[in-house]
């Protein structure tokens, strides 16, 4: 037994069925080597990774339908990894990112469930510089401003792994810290495309969800 319960969950995206195993609940919690203490991930917050949350399936929907041709795709904080196995699917050309320790496993079986070839992973912690990662024309997430101070870290990821010429894409569900987050991606020279979209099917009009598009043009460039 590996110390934690899942079950298989089925989710509909772009008309394709999508077989994921997740975390059972939110109760689940297995850190015996205290592996994951050490990178600061707290008992209540393990098994946050291991669940499908309407912002994953907000930003999986996304992927299924954006221009991705010729563009290199940074997920970061890819949990299960949905929107990165959309993207597999699609043949885009994607690496998939997070810092939980069960991350890559989750996300190599739910490939494989879905009878898809391993993605691309790597462990990315957002304080620490990882420059073999690369540069990046596309860098998602889903759900990542929950926390004041994941504003300015997700911008110094952006700062170390964007290229000058490139899109941000987050699916948020009504945070306030994307409105600090939005101030500093203008100060970086981005512009924001915002929509508004329901977090689940029965979700009526204001809609809190929210698509966040934020691209940034070389000087000279349309």
């Amino acid at each position: 037994m590996p110390g934690y319960l899942t079950r298989n969950e089925h989710v509909s995206i772009g008309g394709r069925d999508w077989r994921l195993r997740v975390l059972q609940d939110r109760q689940q919690f297995s850190d015996p080597d205290g592996h994951a203490g050490r990178m600061g991930i707290s008992s209540a917050q393990w098994s946050l990774f291991g669940q499908l949350w309407p912002a994953g399936r907000l930003l999986a929907q996304a992927m299924q339908r954006f221009d991705i041709e010729g563009k290199r795709v940074l997920e970061l904080g890819c949990g299960i990894g949905l929107a990165s196995l959309v993207l597999q699917q699609r043949g885009a050309d994607v690496v998939a990112s997070d810092m939980h320790p069960l991350a890559e496993p989750f996300l190599a079986y739910n490939a494989a469930l879905n009878a898809l070839p391993a993605l691309h992973y790597r462990q990315l912690r957002w304080d620490v510089p990882l420059p073999t990662l690369g540069h990046f024309d596309l860098i998602i997430a889903s759900d990542v401003l929950y926390e004041a101070e994941h504003a300015a870290l997700l911008a110094g990821v952006i700062d170390r792994h964007a290229w000058p010429e490139a899109e941000v894409l987050l699916t948020d569900p009504g945070r306030g810290n994307s409105a600090r987050f939005s101030r500093m991606m203008a100060e970086r020279g981005f512009t924001l495309a915002e929509a508004r979209c329901p977090m689940d099917d029965g979700e009526a009009p204001p809609y809190r969800g929210r698509l966040l598009h934020y691209t940034r043009t070389v000087a000279g460039e349309a």
